[in-house]
């Protein structure tokens, strides 16, 4: 496997395509109505639950806003199990600005680069605390999509902005606001955060799991399988 060494980036980078999926939907509509004012034009993919919450603060919708599903092709799974785990959702978030091979494969599968995130995760750690909680529970409120979403933004921070944080929300606005773009800087700090948030919430998982025990029988209906 080889990796990619990134020898050019850029500090400032236009937000054109915005990402956003939140449990937690604090400060949410002063960012999107911040980002709004602050863009001429921004996509704003969003899905189930955050896209129905933008879509009453913007009174029914608005031209920028789209269904991630309408975007990618593929409907979410019952109970949102999968939403945003998709080709060209990644495609978007770790593509390379100066990798010709790279923008080859945006222009392949018709997808965007995508400039901004905005997500936070199930709330692990209050559904374990729970009077009664149980291990189904627990394994219930485990993130999958947030967590692959915020590393990959992370991961690129090169170019894509990843906000975990509703206290980080008005400072990013307001650097938006003077030309439309992300620092080098400011993407970076917001990797360092986001990289945390998901190293305390994989410990936290990890943690109640070592000392949960397995008593299968009282939660599942646990068949013999194998056949």
């Amino acid at each position: 496997m080889s990796i990619n060494n990134v020898g050019t980036i850029d500090d400032r980078v236009p937000v054109k395509t915005i990402l956003v999926s939140v449990f937690d939907k604090t400060g949410l509509e002063p960012l999107i109505r911040g980002l709004l004012a602050a863009l001429p034009a921004p996509f704003i993919f969003s899905t189930g639950g955050t896209f129905t919450a933008i879509e009453k603060m913007l009174d029914g919708g608005s031209p920028v806003l789209r269904q991630v599903s309408d975007y990618t092709g593929q409907p979410e799974t019952q109970g949102g199990l999968v939403k945003t785990l998709d080709f060209k959702i990644y495609l978007g978030l770790l593509t390379e600005t100066h990798n010709p091979a790279h923008q080859a494969d945006l222009i392949r599968t018709g997808a965007v680069p995508i400039n901004m995130v905005v997500s936070n995760l199930y709330p692990f750690e209050q559904a374990i605390a729970q009077a009664g909680a149980t291990l189904e529970d627990a394994r219930g409120n485990i993130d999958i999509g947030g967590p692959c979403m915020v590393r990959a933004a992370a991961k690129n921070f090169h170019r894509v902005a990843i906000l975990t944080d509703p206290a980080d929300y008005a400072r990013v606005i307001a650097e938006i606001a003077t030309d439309g773009c992300t620092r080098l800087s400011t993407r970076y700090g917001l990797a360092q955060k986001a990289f945390r948030l998901i190293a305390r919430y994989d410990s936290a998982i990890a943690d109640y799991l070592a000392a949960a025990p397995l008593d299968a029988a009282s939660i599942y209906r646990v068949l013999p399988g194998g056949g």
